[in-house]
């Protein structure tokens, strides 16, 4: 219904500068400028100034400006002891405003920390375990992007959050991040049912996710309750949104080709049709995926592929719910000060207490 609302008003407003044109009201000289197609369909678009989105509440608006001014400057993208520079704000935010404790330890092998709520695990949830595979690109943000991850949700669910310190690049490369994952799940299916825990990570964390459950099918071991691919697709990204989100997510112009898995040095040497390192390539491994929810943002160079990962497993018949929040971009979610990634996180809450079970072995 609103697009076909769009585009009647699409119609007026081409017919209303038609006629003025004609009238002699508006010259030809003060035209908008014209959309060029080439012969393959590729559009070229005139240079415009695109505002931010008007569904923004303030606080998104002044950090969507902040992140774009942060992401041209290469200093503040460098990371200290694993925490991205401009990271650094939100995680003392975190830590001021929710009450978690934090606890480092080693399951099956594999360091981790676990976030506990320190008033105590809800009584709904003390059967129940969420793990979070953190993102950075497969190549660092730990413990960053863990502790964004993890803190918020540990504290809004009232849950126990184990976030998972896997090998990555350039030192390993795949599968050893599924391993670690893999050993991280056995441990803890010892103490849980496979129903009652829930797997999620943003970005690389959310392809890892998606790339764990693969490993799990084919490794002969249950699949958890429910899980979450944020900020991420089961195999690459691409698509419509590299051209929309780098310059108007990231501040940059996208890459020379579409970014994807093949262009993360931990995937080298891999086939990008394997399973393994793309899920969706294979219908039948997406048909044994757990209820998946899937968030993105308009502005985040993962949403095409989270929009594709959503219509290939509901075609493989897995129960899927895909979030897009208007205007923001990758990982946005990361600063839990704003409204809107309150709203996320709140929407990861509900999803994972709605799906999984509460039994424990």
């Amino acid at each position: 219904m609103n697009q076909t609302v769009s585009l009647r008003i699409g119609c007026v407003s081409f017919l209303m500068v038609a006629g003025l044109l004609a009238s002699g009201i508006v010259s030809a000289q003060s035209s908008p400028a014209k959309v060029q197609v080439k012969a393959d369909g590729a559009v070229m678009i005139p240079a415009e100034t695109v505002p931010q989105s008007s569904n923004l509440s303030a606080a998104a608006r002044q950090y969507v400006t902040e992140h774009l001014e942060q992401m041209q400057d290469p200093e503040i993208v460098k990371q200290d002891a694993g925490v991205p520079r401009f990271m650094k704000p939100y995680l003392a935010w975190d830590r001021q405003r929710f009450a978690v404790d934090r606890k480092e330890m080693k399951i099956g092998g594999v360091h981790v920390y676990v976030y506990t709520p320190r008033g105590g695990v809800k009584a709904a949830n003390r059967g129940r375990v969420l793990m979070n595979l953190h993102g950075g690109g497969f190549t660092g943000c730990w413990p960053g992007c863990a502790e964004l991850e993890s803190i918020p949700l540990a504290a809004q669910m009232g849950v126990k959050v184990v976030s998972v310190d896997y090998r990555e690049g350039p030192k390993d490369r795949f599968p050893a991040a599924s391993e670690d994952v893999a050993s991280v799940y056995r441990e803890l299916l010892k103490q849980y049912a496979a129903k009652s825990i829930g797997v999620y990570g943003c970005s690389a964390g959310g392809m890892l996710t998606a790339m764990s459950l693969a490993w799990f099918e084919a490794h002969g071991l249950p699949m958890p309750g429910a899980d979450g691919i944020f900020c991420a697709s089961a195999g690459g990204f691409g698509g419509d949104a590299q051209y929309i989100a780098f310059p108007l997510g990231e501040a940059r112009m996208p890459p020379a080709a579409a970014p994807g898995a093949r262009q993360l040095g931990y995937f080298a040497g891999t086939n990008p049709d394997d399973p393994m390192v793309a899920p969706i390539r294979s219908a039948s491994t997406l048909a044994k995926f757990p209820p998946t929810l899937l968030i993105t943002g308009t502005r985040d160079f993962a949403m095409s592929g989270a929009i594709e990962t959503e219509l290939a497993l509901h075609k493989a018949g897995v129960a899927t719910e895909l979030h897009v929040w208007d205007g923001l971009f990758h990982g946005f979610f990361y600063n839990a000060e704003v409204p809107e990634s309150q709203d996320a996180f709140a929407v990861m809450a509900e999803f994972f207490s709605r799906r999984l079970e509460r039994s424990t072995r």
